[in-house]
């Protein structure tokens, strides 16, 4: 026997819900896809940009060039005319007028430790203008430009908040004077020359000549002040040939000292000044590189010898 269920042919409302369903199902997939078209569109200004950097940069490469060259001409133009310059300067001036009438600009400047160098001077290397900021003050460039003066071996340049901004100088130690081929000049015990000005205030400072006296002239000069003797007569030293030294007397009397063991034979010359009174007689040179015998020569020209007495 047949199914009665297999041999039931569909009706005609069953096929119309089964095309409702499938043309349902069609709509909202198409409805769904033309939705997604929707959301993934540019914004107008944005393609605008795209579009115009495709037609330049396809279609009118010279031209893009061109554009480019006028801008960058334009841009050195304003730089190189000042304009930009300008317009920063007068920006900065009307914020530092700001920021000086609230009690912020330069009104002291105080300095300390200077002894020799002129204040007019420390000013004018500062560079501060009247009524600039405290602020805008360059104190690395001021530290510099007061290291460049003579006498100025070290400074420190800080604010002293609100208006003041304070100076501290350290000084050169004047040692000696030296005479060179250039004239006389203040030097440091180092050899470093201070200045050749106002040379009369340092006539007290012993006085070294030639080449290589102011390099190798401390040594020289410390042993003398140890004989107290030998400083009281002593007014100038000469280096000779960058070797060994000449003593210069009052008097015009000279000294020739050994290249080595000078020491000991400023200790015979103490006690020639001393004990032998040797200033008091004729002489006009006073040698005393030989390791026997005491060279005098007397202002006659005339020549004298003198044995050393030999160590025990």
């Amino acid at each position: 026997m047949r199914s009665l269920k297999a041999e039931r042919k569909p009706s005609r409302r069953s096929s119309a819900k089964r095309a409702r369903r499938t043309t349902t199902g069609s709509r909202i997939q198409l409805d769904r896809l033309h939705f997604g078209r929707r959301r993934g569109r540019k914004n107008p200004a944005a393609k605008m940009i795209e579009d115009l950097r495709a037609y330049f940069t396809l279609r009118r490469p010279m031209l893009l060039i061109t554009l480019g060259f006028v801008a960058f001409t334009c841009v050195f133009a304003l730089f190189a005319g000042g304009y930009v310059s300008r317009a920063i300067r007068a920006v900065n001036n009307g914020i530092d007028s700001a920021i000086a009438d609230t009690g912020f600009a330069v009104s002291a400047i105080r300095v300390t430790g200077e002894k020799r160098t002129p204040p007019q001077a420390i000013f004018a290397a500062l560079g501060f203008a009247p009524g600039q900021t405290i602020f805008s003050t360059d104190l690395w460039r001021a530290r510099q430009k007061l290291l460049k003066l003579d006498w100025v071996s070290g400074a420190t340049v800080t604010r002293r908040y609100p208006d003041q901004i304070s100076v501290n100088i350290v000084e050169k130690i004047p040692f000696a004077l030296w005479k060179s081929p250039g004239g006389f000049f203040v030097i440091q015990r180092s050899g470093a020359v201070i200045t050749n000005q106002n040379l009369s205030a340092f006539a007290h400072l012993p006085v070294l000549v030639g080449r290589g006296a102011a390099r190798n002239g401390a040594l020289l000069i410390d042993a003398v002040k140890a004989r107290r003797a030998v400083a009281a007569r002593v007014r100038g030293m000469q280096r000779i040939s960058d070797r060994r030294w000449n003593l210069v007397l009052d008097d015009g009397v000279v000294v020739k000292l050994p290249e080595l063991g000078w020491q000991k034979q400023l200790d015979v010359l103490e006690h020639l000044i001393v004990d032998e009174a040797i200033l008091e007689r004729d002489v006009a040179e006073i040698d005393l590189r030989s390791p026997d015998n005491y060279i005098f020569i007397l202002k006659n020209g005339r020549e004298q010898r003198a044995a050393r007495e030999k160590a025990a």
